[in-house]
């Protein structure tokens, strides 16, 4: 048996999870060809790169089929019910910043909080007969914030896709999404409201509960964590 490292596949997030580890003495790669996900561990025995999406990374964790992986916050809180009991955050690694936010369209000048939006929805639904629609990917974690928030009358839609678009072609109301800078969203004629975020994420290494544990893998765990510092 080895630890097995999930990291994200492609993209700035392999890159910059590559450079966190490489200034720690650990030297992660791809391997093979741009189409085949394979990689290499330098600098510690006992250590397997398993390259996954940033998605499948928190299923892999919570199903202890790797022992470590780095993923968004706002990924793991998303896709895992009760996510503390199957994983533990042990190092924000500083790159990845992003809120989950909600935004409604600039010209709602009276909408700036949760208590205007629960407003507006009422008043939605009285307008319209059904109730106003958020899109979002985050079902989870915006309906949570919204069911503290005390908003009601609302119903969200899902979007995979992307979702500051779905205002301008009347697919929903409001949206919620992450962000990092909000031009896209000011792009498309949307303000964010004027609170605290859903959730303020980032890259993070995640280790798994679930994961099994021999004594070498224990001890190789060890290793990696005391080079890493976490």
């Amino acid at each position: 048996m080895t630890i097995k490292l999930g990291v994200p596949s492609k993209g700035r997030l392999m890159e910059k999870t590559f450079d966190w580890f490489g200034a720690r003495g650990i030297g992660l790669a791809r391997t093979g060809n741009e189409r085949e996900y394979a990689g290499a561990v330098e600098g510690i025995e006992g250590v397997d790169l398993v390259l996954l999406s940033a998605g499948e990374i928190p299923r892999e964790l919570a199903a202890g089929r790797i022992h470590l992986g780095v993923t968004g916050t706002d990924l793991i809180r998303e896709k895992l019910v009760q996510w503390d009991q199957k994983v533990e955050p042990l190092a924000e690694l500083g790159f990845g910043q992003a809120d989950l936010i909600i935004a409604v369209p600039a010209c709602w000048i009276d909408v700036n909080t949760l208590d205007d939006l629960d407003g507006a929805a009422a008043a939605f639904r009285a307008a319209h007969g059904f109730r106003m629609r958020i899109a979002t990917k985050y079902h989870r974690l915006v309906r949570e914030f919204l069911r503290q928030g005390g908003v009601a009358d609302y119903q969200l839609v899902d979007s995979q896709g992307a979702t500051e678009g779905t205002v301008k072609n009347l697919t929903a109301e409001a949206v919620a999404d992450i962000t990092s800078t909000g031009e896209t969203l000011r792009a498309n004629h949307l303000k964010v409201l004027e609170e605290e975020p859903v959730l303020r994420s980032q890259a993070t290494l995640f280790r798994s509960r679930n994961a099994p544990l021999a004594g070498a893998d224990r001890d190789a765990l060890r290793t990696l964590t005391k080079m890493l510092r976490v």
